[in-house]
């Protein structure tokens, strides 16, 4: 089973045209949120956790994420922490997106 964070959230962006086919994305994901089918392409991105491992071994940076930020990121800490998830986009009038 796949782990799930929160649907529609995550930061991960990635430019299908600059992609050249070369499969780190793949290789380095930990949770399998991309595929190859000639060039890579984008089939689980609820499943993305922010790592970052996925822009950060791309040569032609046809991928970006914030690392250790948004919704995903805030639920994570909050299970280390006990503290109320907090990750800073407002989405509602207390303040809060993620709890």
């Amino acid at each position: 089973m796949k782990h799930r964070y929160l649907k529609n959230v995550t930061t991960l962006n990635f430019d299908t045209k600059r992609c050249v086919g070369c499969g780190r994305c793949c290789e380095v994901c930990p949770h399998g949120v991309f595929e190859m089918d000639g060039k890579a392409r984008i089939v689980d991105r609820d499943a993305c956790m922010e790592c970052g491992a996925c822009a950060m071994n791309c040569p032609v940076k046809a991928i970006k994420v914030k690392a250790g930020t948004g919704c995903a990121a805030a639920i994570i800490m909050s299970w280390f922490t006990g503290k109320e998830p907090t990750c800073g986009c407002f989405d509602d009038d207390d303040g809060a997106c993620c709890g």
